[in-house]
């Protein structure tokens, strides 16, 4: 069964566009098989691109979508939002760099568009073989397990246990303390180590 790509180029003003020419990638890209829908916009982060994003997978009935744009360390998160807020799982996204990864390491615009198209390809190929995943939580027990009753045992256990959460000290001696039981006295005010 075909999936329903929708693929949005980034110009990212003239960061991408002075060195790949998206026009060109987005009429390429449109040619692949499975791809329904393809657009270019000045800055697909902003407000107004991602409104782009969610109208196109509601009015092309989208079932996946790449963005071609920065590196997912800044926006991916705000893609997913983009898509999820377009009545999409959030998980059949992709996002290619073609910004760190493309135009900013070339400076022949036909090579460089040539990457982008390539990139986008690839994106494509693992986009349809992507699943819808759900987020899951686990409740957990605020509870915690210090191992060793030494000075720093003691102390991690205290500390946490000041933290509000419920502590188990394990030492596998009769008595607790560490080295610092088998110590006369210490630096720097000689006190009594036990």
């Amino acid at each position: 069964m075909k999936k329903r790509v929708g693929v949005f180029v980034c110009q990212c003003g003239t960061n991408i566009a002075a060195v790949v020419d998206t026009e060109r990638v987005a009429e390429e890209i449109k040619k692949v098989p499975g791809v329904v829908y393809t657009t270019t916009y000045k800055y697909m982060c902003s407000d107004p691109g991602q409104e782009l994003i969610r109208n196109a997978i509601q009015e092309q009935k989208l079932e996946q979508v790449i963005v071609a744009s920065c590196s997912p360390r800044m926006h991916e998160r705000t893609f997913r939002t983009a898509v999820e807020s377009g009545g999409m799982n959030p998980y059949l996204f992709e996002m290619v760099n073609i910004r760190e990864q493309d135009s900013w390491v070339h400076h022949d615009k036909e090579q460089a568009t040539k990457k982008a198209i390539d990139l986008i390809k690839m994106a494509i190929q693992k986009v349809v073989r992507n699943k819808p995943l759900q987020i899951s939580t686990i409740p957990i027990n605020k509870k915690a397990l210090v191992i060793g009753g030494g000075i720093a045992g003691m102390q991690a256990a205290l500390d946490i246990a000041e933290a509000g959460h419920q502590v188990v000290l394990v030492e596998r001696e009769a008595s607790i303390g560490g080295k610092m039981t088998q110590l006369d006295k210490t630096f720097p005010t000689m006190d009594c180590a036990a």
